[in-house]
């Protein structure tokens, strides 16, 4: 089965300086339909303009991944991090029985733009945590590259629930396939470009889920970035 998500018709919140699309079910945005795909529950798009960002405010019980795709983004938390993320780079925060943290644009001058991910733990309580590591554009050209797992393989982050996350750069009809197995689902995230995954025609923003055995092949049209979360059923 396909779940397509266009990019459009996501839910959208303008504070003027945050323009946030959302690919679930999200602050004053509620959909039935859209409310997550397993144990993946937000895809935010967020554009921060220049000096601007999220106060300190609280989360608990979720992994939180930030993807930067321009410019650079400032966190700080209640455990003692203070770090600065920028393309290339993922972030994990494990919210875990309770964390504090801002993220603030790093730049007085340039917008920010990245991917707010959330991802529910395979338990409660469990001890905040913050990692973050860089990945190459050569790591990631032409391929899936892991970014997260479940048990930090291959140098990806950390992240607590079984999931696999992986991350791709495309140029002009590079092709990258991945088999999903039994027992398994996959959701593509289209960060920017344009692509076809198995037949489907996905533009930037635009999400599919896919929940079925099998091949799913992805070829690039123009200069692609793009998110694929492997997930249990």
């Amino acid at each position: 089965m396909q779940y397509f998500r266009p990019s459009g018709e996501r839910g959208h919140a303008d504070f003027g300086w945050l323009d946030s699309r959302h690919s679930f079910s999200f602050g004053q945005y509620r959909d039935p339909d859209h409310s997550g795909f397993g144990a993946l529950r937000v895809i935010n798009e967020d554009r921060v303009t220049p000096g601007a960002g999220f106060e300190t405010h609280g989360h608990k019980d979720m992994e939180i991944i930030s993807y930067v795709l321009e410019g650079a983004l400032e966190h700080k938390d209640s455990i003692g991090t203070g770090s600065v993320i920028r393309p290339g780079e993922v972030q994990r925060m494990t919210a875990g029985r309770g964390i504090r943290h801002s993220e603030f644009n790093h730049s007085k001058t340039k917008p920010v733009h990245f991917l707010q991910i959330w991802i529910t733990p395979e338990r409660e309580g469990l001890e905040p945590g913050y990692e973050q590591k860089a990945f190459p554009k050569t790591d990631r050209l032409g391929k899936l590259f892991l970014l997260g797992s479940r048990d930090g393989r291959e140098s990806s982050v950390t992240i607590h629930q079984d999931v696999d996350l992986y991350g791709a750069l495309l140029e002009p009809k590079g092709t990258v396939t991945f088999d999903i197995r039994e027992a398994r689902k996959v959701w593509l995230q289209v960060a920017r470009g344009t692509l076809e995954a198995n037949g489907q025609t996905l533009r930037a923003g635009d999400g599919l889920g896919l929940s079925e055995d099998g091949a799913l092949s992805v070829t690039a049209a123009d200069e692609t970035e793009f998110l694929l979360f492997d997930l249990a059923a």
